[in-house]
C-alpha cells in the first residue's frame, strides 16, 4: 500500500447552504479524491459504520481531541470515511459535535472497494462495509498504512488498536525523532 495513489472517485456530499432555505438547508455537492487529498498531508481513517460503539466512543472523538497534536506533526486535515450515505455521516458528525475532523460519505463503497478494504459484515446486519484502517496520505499517495488484523468477511470481532489515533500519532512522532537524529 505504501506509495500507492488513492483511488480517483467522486463522493456525493451534502453541504449546508442557507440559500436553499427551509427546515433542511442542504444541497448536494460532488467532491473528488483530488479535492480531499491533493496538495496536502492528511490522516484518513475508516471504520465499519457511523454511530457504532467503538467508532463513536473512542476512535472519532480521540481524533477530534488530538487534532492539534497531529497538526504539530505536519498533518493538514483528518478525514473519516465510512460506507454510509451523506445523510448518516452528517447526522453522526452533528451528534459528535465535530469541529476539526471531516467526514467523507462513501455511500456506494466505491472508494473503500478500490482501496481493497470492502468486507461483508452480514453477520452483524451491516452488509458491505469498510474494514477498520488508517493511512497517512501525502499529496494523494499513501505514506503510512495502519490496518487492523484479521481482515475477513463476516469477522466475528472488530479489532481496534493499530488504527487508533494514539498509535498513528506515535508513529508520526517517532519519524520526526528519527529525522532529527
Amino acid at each position: 500500500m505504501i506509495g500507492k495513489k488513492v483511488p480517483a472517485v467522486t463522493f456525493r456530499t451534502r453541504v449546508r447552504d442557507e440559500a436553499v432555505g427551509g427546515p433542511n438547508p442542504f444541497r448536494w455537492e460532488d467532491k473528488t479524491s483530488a479535492d480531499y487529498f491533493d496538495g496536502k498531508r492528511v490522516v484518513l481513517f475508516s471504520l465499519p459504520g457511523a454511530f457504532t460503539p467503538t467508532c463513536s466512543t473512542y476512535q472519532l472523538p480521540d481524533f477530534e481531541k488530538l487534532f492539534g497534536e497531529f497538526q504539530a506533526e505536519g498533518i493538514d486535515e483528518i478525514y473519516c470515511v465510512s460506507v454510509n450515505d451523506a445523510f448518516v455521516m452528517n447526522a453522526w458528525g452533528k451528534s459528535q459535535n465535530l469541529d476539526k475532523v471531516k467526514l467523507i460519505p462513501d455511500g456506494s463503497g466505491e472508494f473503500t472497494r478500490k482501496m481493497g478494504m470492502l468486507v461483508a459484515k452480514d453477520n452483524v446486519g451491516f452488509g458491505m462495509r469498510s474494514w477498520r484502517y488508517a493511512a497517512v496520505i501525502n499529496n494523494g499517495r499513501i505514506e503510512k498504512w495502519f490496518e487492523e488484523e484479521g481482515f475477513a468477511d463476516n469477522c466475528d470481532s472488530d479489532p481496534y488498536g493499530v488504527s487508533s489515533p494514539q498509535n498513528i500519532l506515535e508513529a508520526l512522532k517517532n519519524d520526526a525523532v528519527a529525522e532529527a537524529a
